[in-house]
């Protein structure tokens, strides 16, 4: 038998006679997770100025290049070589040639030129070339001898700057008296997503951010801006193909194992520090997890497929993989994060800010004033130049 009564589709097209059923949760589709942030976590101390500050050293080096196109009389067995860099020697020094055997002893030092015994100790000779790398062993003083002369580096102070970010809030009266969906307090909710945006945009900054040319410190009419991590990276930035870096496989620049550990070794070989953070995009760990696509082994009993790699450990270091979005597509930074701090200027983080209110409205800003510290540039490293397709 028909129903003829009264149903919910006869209350008319707004329904006006039915209470609403909404749901009291509220979906944000928005990406603005900060794993980069999360991976580095709280800052040892906070920023004491706009113009941030840190001092730099370096030990003595203990390598240099041959500097000569000629070799008399032949390049087996020259006994006066120019260097790039003769500060770098003293007499006594034992030198070993780059992929050869032989060890020399230096005898004399003038200027870039320095004066050697060739196949020193009875090592087996070989052929000098220009742009071939020196390695200074280490210095045999003489009994009761005078000291050396006085060797040593000068400390490098470097900066950054704080960039402040700053959202505005305003919510009416009238909107704070009702009863909203989803939430009990409008005004609260909207510092929480001014939060959530800032934090975003702090990240992308880290990253990304450029200080500007002139007037980095900030004016008037200049906005003070932060120099982010792929900017300052300077010493070790490697595209594949070129340098010590193997062009990788298929479209000829390719992320591969060999390629992500030729580059970690590179930084190994001139810096202290051990890189444990790798952080890259969508595409790029994508590649990092087909590393051992072909080696897993799953049991015919295994429903769940797995192809998550979120360490990578190599002679190198042991490395945690950090996905950001905001890292360029071609691109994956090398980190030692002992050495990175995003810190903020004493008393500015993000905050919420109550501002007078000129009319019915609650009005505010949420400030937060931060700068990035990268100590050691040449103990990080970038990728760049990968294929993104």
């Amino acid at each position: 038998m028909p129903f003829t009564g009264k149903a919910t589709y006869s209350a008319g097209a707004d329904l006006p006679e039915l209470a609403e059923d909404v749901s009291e949760m509220i979906g944000i589709v928005s990406p603005f997770e900060t794993p980069l942030l999360d991976h580095l976590g709280d800052p040892r101390r906070p920023a004491a100025s706009t113009i941030h500050e840190w001092i730099e050293d370096t030990l003595l080096p203990n390598s240099d290049t041959i500097n000569q196109a000629t070799f008399t009389p032949d390049a087996a067995n020259a006994t006066s070589v120019t260097v790039t860099s003769g500060s770098r020697f003293r007499v006594g020094d034992q030198v070993r040639p780059e992929g050869v055997r032989e060890v020399m002893l230096v005898t004399a030092v003038s200027g870039n030129v320095l004066t050697v015994v060739r196949r020193y100790g009875g090592t087996t000779g070989g052929n000098l070339s220009n742009g071939l790398r020196l390695l200074i062993l280490g210095n045999a003083a003489i009994e009761g001898d005078d000291r050396p002369a006085t060797q040593f580096t000068t400390r490098v102070r470097r900066r950054n700057f704080t960039q402040i970010f700053s959202s505005s809030v305003e919510v009416s009266g009238s909107l704070r008296a009702s009863r909203s969906v989803g939430l009990a307090d409008e005004l609260m909710f909207q510092k929480q997503e001014r939060m959530r945006e800032l934090l975003r945009d702090l990240e992308n900054c880290v990253i990304n951010g450029v200080s500007p040319s002139s007037n980095p410190q900030g004016s008037s009419a200049v906005r003070r801006t932060m120099n982010g991590i792929v900017p300052q990276l300077a010493s070790n930035v490697f595209t594949p193909g070129q340098g010590s870096i193997p062009a990788g496989s298929g479209a000829g620049s390719m992320l591969t194992e060999l390629v992500l550990n030729s580059a970690l070794r590179a930084i190994w070989e001139q810096s202290s520090g051990a890189i444990d953070t790798i952080v890259l995009g969508g595409f790029q760990k994508r590649r990092v997890n087909e590393f051992a696509s072909g080696l897993r082994i799953f049991a015919p009993s295994d429903t769940k497929y797995q192809a998550r790699v979120g360490t990578y450990e190599s002679d190198y270091g042991v490395c945690r993989l950090v996905l950001s979005r905001y890292v360029p597509a071609d691109t994956v930074l090398l980190l030692d994060s002992s050495r990175v701090q995003v810190m903020p200027l004493g008393g500015r983080s993000f905050h919420y800010k109550p501002l007078a209110a000129t009319g019915d409205s609650e009005v505010g800003m949420v400030v937060g004033e931060y700068t990035l510290e990268l100590k050691n540039e040449n103990a990080h490293g970038v990728l760049r130049g990968l294929a993104t397709t």
